[in-house]
């Protein structure tokens, strides 16, 4: 399943196929989407632009579908995951009913599909980059706590359909501690590809007081959370607002669909609110060009997400929990890679901490933090881990 929005998770799919293609030349790659107002040929222009990715359109298909509605989080204003969970059920059936493949690979999260496999006849598999319901989204649910898409129905129910599964990766420690304890499976970790082979060409001198933000406008991306931290450390330091130590904060993301479109202009609402503007700017569908550049001059990687999966960052200041507290933000040979936050105080005061630090002492951050993302992240090691893992499926079914 695709949804064509250029995100990190987008990128796991198109470098999983473009994996299967060079190893596989006889197999056809097919895949779900329910963009039907756009073709093959602007899907893939936008892949190579955005991902810097080129595909082989020969053996690579598309199939549209018409009932992606019955996902889409407007439409269930109530029990939202349980509304989601059950319409990818219906999304799903079209999927194979249009075309039924041998191994059905999901990228995108929606396990309520997996069962169908029973109606099918196809292997399922799945790379997950965040549980839809998580050990976290359960203990909320008990406590009455607040959180995003988070339904008391869903959540106490634990169908644990994930176990219809035939292979199960998952993209960081936090997440197979999740997916494990749900869906009763031992689970694979695949770090997600990122292009360290361009990044690390990228010059560690030179860099410019710069904070950016790489994540698509979603509520659970909390960007209210980096504005407000933003704000604090202004308050904290106005010197930091012009002049010649001024800070600057850049919002990089795709924008998916009118949802997206009105949260970014909620979010250019609150820049104003809080006296931000000359310190914003807003980076909304860039190119991968524009995102290599903002990485290229920037200092600092922020990500504020609650129970974020994955973060990559240049020195990251990240939130103090999931993926970046265990995979990330971690011990490189006894040195630090980054800091950890959770409140807009707290990642105030972490930003601070950044812009203090001598020369000498952000370089050897920034080369901890560099050398510890290469050994995980990097693209070569993430097609042997996945080829690795699918071979024994993809060549039981070579001729799709």
């Amino acid at each position: 399943m695709l949804s064509n929005s250029g995100g990190g998770g987008e990128r796991v799919l198109w470098t999983v196929i473009r994996s299967i293609q060079e190893r596989y030349q006889n197999i056809v790659c097919v895949v779900y989407t329910g963009d039907t107002d756009v073709t093959k040929d602007a899907i893939l222009e936008k892949v190579k632009i955005r991902f810097s990715i080129k595909l082989n359109s020969d053996n690579l298909f598309f199939v549209f579908l018409k009932k992606r509605k019955w996902v889409e989080d407007s439409r269930y204003p109530r029990f939202t995951l349980l509304g989601q969970s059950l319409g990818s059920i219906v999304l799903g059936f079209e999927a194979l009913v249009k075309l039924t493949p041998n191994f059905y690979f999901d990228t995108m999260g929606y396990a309520f599909t997996y069962p169908l496999k029973i109606i099918f006849g196809c292997k399922v598999g799945a790379y997950v980059h965040y549980p839809t319901i998580s050990s976290d989204m359960l203990s909320k649910v008990q406590e009455m706590r607040p959180g995003f898409n988070n339904d008391q129905e869903i959540a106490r129910s634990r169908i644990f359909t994930g176990t219809f599964s035939d292979l199960v990766m998952v993209n960081s420690t936090w997440t197979k501690g999740h997916i494990d304890q749900l869906w009763r499976v031992n689970s694979k970790i695949v770090y997600p590809p990122c292009d360290t082979a361009s990044l690390t060409k990228l010059p560690l001198e030179g860099r410019q007081r710069i904070i950016v933000s790489v994540a698509q406008f979603r509520p659970e991306k909390d960007h209210f959370l980096q504005l407000q931290s933003f704000h604090c450390l202004l308050s904290n330091h106005p010197n930091f607002r012009q002049g010649p130590e001024k800070v600057e904060l850049v919002l990089i993301g795709s924008s998916r669909n009118q949802g997206d479109e009105s949260r970014i202009l909620i979010l250019k609402e609150l820049c104003k609110d809080l006296d931000l503007e000359d310190n914003v700017t807003f980076e909304i569908n860039a190119s991968f060009e524009k995102l290599v550049y903002w990485l290229s001059i920037a200092k600092v990687g922020l990500h504020t997400m609650w129970n974020e999966h994955f973060g990559i960052g240049l020195i990251p200041v990240v939130h103090n929990s999931g993926g970046p507290k265990m995979d990330i933000v971690v011990p490189y040979n006894d040195h630090i890679t980054g800091y950890l936050a959770s409140t807009a105080e707290e990642f105030a005061i972490k930003l601070a901490n950044v812009f203090s630090l001598s020369e000498i002492e952000f370089k050897n951050i920034q080369i901890n933090a560099r050398e510890n993302v290469i050994g995980k992240f990097s693209e070569s090691v993430f097609q042997d881990l996945i080829l690795n893992l699918l071979d024994p499926m993809l060549q039981q079914n070579n001729n799709y």
